[in-house]
């Protein structure tokens, strides 16, 4: 992507900036105006100069955006303008609250509505038949109003019986007015595009004229065809959208490329039905769900059930005296579509051929992936079948300690040696970040210097983490990619779902990155980039020494191969049911090297009896996102910016509770572009925004709400229950000591977003009031609870390092977990040592290494992994954390570590062998020797 391209994608979906909430409100200024210049003028206090000047402004105001809407749309302001001037003041005023009720109820739909426009309603109804769909079908030509008037009413004739899919036409007569409007208006789901037409627009919206201009001075440089720039940028904005070409030439310019950014090209307007039903089958493709409609298929069959599942049709549910209220709960279509077959369209999840294989070949193409396989268990699942797809016995993984714990089962399952990476700390937050590119890269270099790069296959790095912190995918490949060639990448993006429907987040997604990385370095001029390059680092190794370390480095277009995986809980940020999740892969080496043990990895992860309704409900998802997902998380990122606005701007909220911003989480030194924060002084303006998503290292999603909480006297845990859950029955699933986390996803509306604010603002006045009528002593109680999680946080327990019994000879680090992991199944080898007897163990000198994985709950990373060294400050941040769930670990015994004997044994060369099958012998009661420590 060129920095043109990555610049303005930030820009234009920069979430500081809504042209279409700038025009509802003027609209609805507009009402009030109204209603007030109507009293006014019954009793005469208002010159008719006066007002139609107040209105023709407002109008003004209005009019630029307008003009990329049906409804109301720029021929009925200038109507209403015209009715100002004749100061029809009663029938203006009654006007204008009808369309903007009708505005408020229907949006651009209200177009059909009968009252509005006769010529339409008499085509398709009251707002369409019912169950229809309403979407706009943008029209960049610049042709003259009786022109277009002619094609709108063939186009509207040419709807007459379609009753699934209704559209209006819009006219723009630019490149900027077609951008803009792709940008503001939700509901175009198809272009329509003149060939020749001018770049510029003749009425701009101001907010977005700035960051438009460096696309239309770019094509006016090159020269470029004014259709292939908005196609291409229309692609680039919003890939999902249809686009047809409309050309005067009958054969048009090979030149143009039209295969690849038009999905058809028309000779003129010669055909008003031929364009109908091409829009039309356009947007049924899309809103098709393959499987979804075969399970429907299904389920309205009558079908004798002799199979596995008695549920199914839901006979022996209706038909019990005991179990009718599931039936009633649930409702009939659960158990209709309720099968363990395979046949009658519906395929398998395992091999499939049919319906599923073609809802993934949609995902696939929805989300930007060559391939895109749904997982039904789980990312959990997910991330275990790229291990096993990737990795062999001994092979060595660079991977954040605090990945998710499905990482480290899946790394143990298939034998690899993980080399557990520290991300930045947070530790004012009890947190951590990212892990810093420079980190990644000298490890590399270590395991080079060391002779050990050929073992490394995989990086394992979340994107975005918990608390929303979000890598730059495509510079760290390129630069670890410079180091080995044929490095492979799993990007966890359980929480990123959604950031393939909005530009400012997708540049930054793992596929998106892998195809652009991909087109880059294939590309001459990156040859030619990489050459001179080349030349000015002499004739070594320019992937060596120090210089490695303060360059930015440069991949081997000849050499390099581009393998990316991207694993997503489409439940946690999509429509999906529970445990809903999609693998996307962008492997050029697919086919010869993973697609067997992908396969394989498949049969082994995967249940045999995959849930029908989950399955179908990532085909639905995909559906939603592909068609409104742009307007769902444009609507997300507005909701994040105003719940951070009001946050900081009400006084007593402020007081108690604040949203961490990138300043609080981010170091300055990954944050080159300056910004700060989203909201309040000195906040990010556009300018920032595109920097930092485009360039930083890091950046702060601000969906993801961070709520500092310490300023109550509460830690997260206890503000998530007895706060959240217990008083205001808000669901939040993330905590760390001294924060909760809130999403605002595609589920949250405007609504809960009051609900909780409000919810907020009661509890801090309780507060404030109990505070101010506390005694001197409580008080200090309060402050000393206060300080206890702002200034006396247990130190954050970086990665200790792996015993050397089960490190690699001529390793850098890496460990030997599967070893441990089984090795700790002969309780023989285990014992328990108190929490309060560690310290002191330690300070003697003994070696004291974990069994198995402990973690606690907040705040969700395993501070050890099997066969890992206990240090003294792990001890010292497990005798200071104040949660109750901590898995792995069982308080009222200690820590499960190897016995001394078992790591002299190990350490002899007995060590790796796979234990004895466990024998059933008597465990010691507690306080009479070593306790065995059962995995």
């Amino acid at each position: 992507m060129t920095s043109l391209e990555s610049g303005v994608q930030s820009h234009l979906l920069s979430a500081v900036l809504n042209p279409e909430q700038v025009r509802l409100d003027v609209w609805n200024r507009l009402r009030e105006e109204m209603t007030r210049l109507e009293a006014r003028y019954s009793e005469g206090q208002v010159s008719s100069d006066e007002r139609v000047a107040q209105l023709l402004s407002l109008f003004a105001e209005v009019h630029p955006i307008e003009r990329l809407f049906v409804f109301p749309g720029e021929a009925r302001l200038l109507r209403l303008a015209e009715m100002a001037r004749r100061h029809d003041v009663e029938e203006l005023a009654e006007e204008v609250r009808r369309l903007v009720g009708l505005l408020s109820r229907h949006r651009d739909r209200a177009c059909l509505v009968s009252e509005v426009d006769g010529e339409r309603s008499g085509a398709v109804g009251e707002l369409g038949p019912e169950g229809s769909h309403y979407f706009t079908t943008l029209v960049v030509d610049d042709m003259e109003a009786e022109d277009f008037a002619r094609v709108h009413r063939g186009m509207v004739d040419a709807q007459r019986g379609e009753r699934q899919f209704i559209y209006e036409l819009l006219q723009v007569r630019s490149v900027e007015d077609a951008l803009m409007a792709v940008l503001v208006n939700d509901d175009v789901q198809a272009c329509v595009v003149r060939q020749d037409l001018p770049l510029r627009s003749r009425s701009p919206v101001k907010q977005l004229r700035s960051t438009l201009e460096p696309i239309l001075a770019e094509a006016e440089r090159r020269g470029e065809a004014a259709s292939l720039v908005v196609a291409r940028w229309v692609r680039q904005l919003r890939p999902h959208l249809n686009i047809y070409l409309i050309t005067d030439e009958s054969l048009v310019s090979r030149e143009l490329h039209t295969e690849r950014l038009f999905d058809r090209v028309f000779y003129r307007y010669e055909s008003a039905h031929e364009l109908n039903v091409t829009v039309v089958d356009g947007v049924r493709e899309r809103y098709r769900t393959p499987f979804f409609d075969a399970l429907k298929h299904y389920a309205s069959r009558p079908i004798g059930n002799f199979h596995a599942l008695p549920i199914a049709r839901g006979h022996s549910v209706y038909n019990s005296r005991w179990l009718r209220d599931m039936g009633e709960f649930y409702g009939p279509n659960l158990f209709m579509a309720e099968s363990s077959s395979t046949a009658g369209g519906l395929d398998s999840l395992l091999d499939p051929t049919g319906s599923i294989k073609e809802a993934q070949e949609m995902a696939a193409q929805t989300f930007g992936a060559q391939r895109t396989f749904f997982v039904t268990n789980g990312t959990s699942t997910a991330n275990k079948i790229v291990h096993q797809t990737l990795l062999q016995p001994g092979d060595v993984v660079l991977i954040d300690r605090n990945c998710h714990k499905s990482h480290h089962y899946g790394l143990v399952l298939a034998g690899a040696q993980p080399l557990y990476l520290d991300a930045y700390p947070v530790r004012e937050y009890a947190m951590y970040g990212g892990v810093a590119l420079s980190t990644l890269k000298a490890k590399l270099l270590e395991l080079k210097s060391a002779g050990r790069l050929d073992k490394v296959k995989l990086v394992v790095l979340t994107n975005c983490t918990f608390d929303g912190l979000v890598y730059h995918p495509e510079r760290v490949m390129e630069e670890l990619l410079a180091i080995k060639p044929d490095l492979s990448f799993l990007w966890d993006e359980a929480w990123f779902a959604y950031a393939t429907f909005m530009p400012l987040a997708r540049q930054r997604t793992a596929m998106a990155a892998a195809k652009r990385l991909a087109e880059k370095l294939r590309s001459r001029s990156y040859r030619e980039e990489y050459r001179a390059w080349r030349a000015r680092r002499g004739d070594g190794d320019p992937a060596a020494g120090a210089r490695a370390m303060e360059e930015r480095l440069m991949a081997d277009p000849d050499k390099v191969r581009v393998r990316v995986y991207a694993t997503q809980s489409t439940h946690k940020s999509l429509s999906a049911f529970r445990q809903g999740s999609m693998l996307h892969v962008w492997d050029e080496d697919f086919e010869r090297r993973a697609s067997a043990a992908l396969t394989e990895a498949y049969y082994t992860h995967l249940t045999t009896s995959p849930n029908h309704q989950i399955v179908a409900s990532l085909d639905l998802s995909r559906r939603q996102v592909n068609l409104e997902g742009f307007a769902m998380v444009k609507e997300a990122f507005q909701l994040a910016m105003r719940t951070r606005e009001r946050l900081r701007e009400d006084p007593l909220l402020h007081r108690y509770l604040r949203l961490l911003d990138a300043e609080q989480v981010v170091p300055e030194v990954f944050r080159k572009s300056g910004l700060n924060r989203y909201v309040g002084p000195g906040s990010a303006g556009v300018d920032d925004m595109t920097r930092a998503w485009s360039q930083d290292e890091f950046v702060l999603d601000p969906t993801r709400m961070t709520l500092f909480t310490a300023l109550t006297g509460r830690n997260g845990f206890e503000f998530r229950s007895k706060v959240l859950m217990d008083r205001l029955g808000i669901q939040v699933n993330h905590t760390s000591i001294n924060t909760v986390l809130l999403n605002a996803t595609i589920g949250v509306t405007w609504g809960s977003l009051s609900f909780l604010l409000d919810g907020l603002r009661h509890e801090v006045e309780r507060l404030e009031l109990a505070l101010s009528q506390s005694t001197e002593v409580e008080r200090r109680l309060f402050d000393a609870k206060v300080r206890s999680i702002t200034e006396e946080l247990p130190p954050l327990p970086d990665f200790s390092g792996f015993h050397p019994a089960f490190q690699p000879s001529g390793g850098v680090g890496e460990g030997d977990l599967r070893a441990a992991f089984f090795l700790a199944y002969g309780e023989e080898n285990c014992e328990f040592v108190p929490l309060t007897e560690a310290g002191a163990a330690l300070e003697s000198g003994r070696p004291l290494v974990s069994t198995r994985f402990v973690v606690p709950y907040p705040p969700g990373f395993p501070i050890l992994v099997p066969g890992q060294e206990v240090s003294p400050g792990i001890v010292e941040f497990m005798r200071k954390l104040d949660v109750k769930e901590v898995h792995g670990y069982r308080p009222e015994l200690g820590l499960s570590i190897f016995t001394e004997s078992a790591l002299e044994r190990v350490a002899s060369g007995g060590a790796r062998e796979l234990p004895e099958p466990r024998a059933r012998g008597t465990r010691h009661a507690p306080g009479k020797g070593p306790v065995p420590a059962p995995h």
